[in-house]
């Protein structure tokens, strides 16, 4: 086991790493963000004008880039049992290949997390999208004690759909959610220890030691 190194002694996220197949999954640190930033400027959706894009990467690059750093830092400073996300960038052998975001409020109560993921374009249909998001939920459930995981993803985003649904997930309903003034209808799922579908290869995690178990309310 990778012994932390001394700035993950003190913001103990630094010292998780989640393994699968030949992916890694590791809480981004400032060391990252040069490379995570130019991977925010290469294409991620195949229609860029379509509902599906996020909001926060349908503006212009530059700003993208300058957002996505500012919000990397709140993050970490905002971080709470009350309330906290872990931003795991997703690493393929040693090309970071996108991000898989964990976070949850009031743990300790709802053991309930929910996640977000993106990949570029050109990683799409390789398989990676589904095992990110069961290594995330092996962490989740067998490391943190959750006992659901939600998801949602705007209607039409059929590529998510079939992801959430191989990895498990359940229709939860529909939500109607505002977005630079338009009103958008998300597909929620939830899925349980129970129903989730693990990874045809182990997941190795280190870094969920008492002082992030704390931290997370975990």
């Amino acid at each position: 086991m990778t012994q932390p190194d001394a700035l993950a002694l003190l913001h103990p996220p630094f010292a998780l790493s989640v393994r699968a197949g030949d992916l890694t999954l590791r809480v981004l640190r400032d060391a990252d963000l040069e490379e995570y930033t130019a991977l925010l400027r290469r294409p991620i959706f195949e229609d860029p004008q379509s509902d599906l894009v996020f909001p926060w990467y349908a503006v212009d690059p530059d700003a993208r880039v300058r957002e996505a750093v500012r919000f990397q830092w709140r993050l970490r400073a905002q971080l709470s049992a009350e309330d906290w996300s872990l931003p795991l960038g997703v690493w393929a052998g040693d090309e970071m290949i996108g991000c898989q975001d964990l976070a949850a409020r009031d743990f300790a109560v709802r053991r309930t997390v929910g996640s977000g993921s993106w990949l570029t374009l050109d990683q799409h249909g390789r398989g990676y999208g589904k095992l990110m998001r069961q290594a995330m939920l092996v962490l989740a459930f067998d490391h943190l004690g959750a006992v659901r995981a939600e998801s949602s993803a705007v209607l039409g985003n059929d590529r998510s759909f079939g992801v959430s649904r191989a990895c498990g997930y359940v229709d939860n309903g529909t939500q109607v959610t505002a977005e630079d003034g338009r009103a958008l209808t998300l597909q929620r799922f939830v899925v349980t220890p129970g129903t989730v579908v693990r990874p045809a290869v182990e997941v190795e995690v280190e870094g969920v030691g008492p002082e992030l178990r704390a931290l997370l309310g975990a």
